[in-house]
């Protein structure tokens, strides 16, 4: 939080999208155990959503240092030498390079994000109803992360020369995005109109 607050570079909007999924995880884990025992689904079901929530917990917590690491590895290739036109070169390359793996946690962060959010559709529909605010802000942490992590690919993008690349990667975010609003909605109907 500290590092967060800082006026350095890192960490940044990625690490906090990380850190917003894994504090959704963890709840999604916390109402999936609570709901072993009263619900509407079974133990299995229950005990299944809440092993894989803890997996994605762990996943996105290594992905806040991760990302800042990501964005620290781009900002290096920036100072490398450009004196010469093969020096001159090398940096542009590698700088493309380091743009292009830039994409690859936020994307991350986005499909652990998706998971949650598809969990907390059937934890909204079938967990413990005495749970339903806890799995309401679990969602909201999810897309959180999600638009976040959204976010970061594309700001990304821009500067990745390869349009076929992007492309690519903003027909994906064009998909993930109706998936979102489609579980937001599916959420939203689940939950008693009071809470959501």
């Amino acid at each position: 939080m500290e590092k967060l607050a800082s006026d350095g570079p890192t960490p940044g909007g990625g690490s906090a999208s990380a850190f917003a999924g894994a504090l959704s995880a963890s709840l999604v884990a916390m109402v999936a155990g609570l709901s072993v025992n009263k619900g509407r689904l079974t133990k299995k079901e229950a005990k299944d959503i809440r092993r894989k929530a803890l997996t994605i917990q762990r996943r996105l917590h290594r992905a806040i240092a991760e990302d800042a690491k990501s964005f620290d590895s781009v900002m290096a290739t920036f100072r490398l030498p450009k004196r010469t036109e093969k020096e001159r070169l090398h940096r542009a390359k590698m700088i493309q390079r380091a743009y292009r793996k830039a994409t690859v946690i936020p994307e991350r962060v986005c499909k652990s994000s998706a998971e949650l959010l598809e969990f907390c559709r059937i934890l909204a529909a079938k967990g413990n109803p005495n749970a339903w605010s806890d799995i309401g802000v679990a969602a909201y942490l999810a897309n959180a992360a999600l638009q976040g992590g959204t976010l970061n690919v594309k700001i990304n993008l821009i500067s990745i020369r390869d349009r076929s690349f992007g492309d690519k990667k903003l027909q994906w975010i064009r998909r993930l995005s109706r998936k979102r609003e489609r579980l937001i909605s599916q959420i939203q109907k689940s939950l008693p109109e009071a809470v959501w």
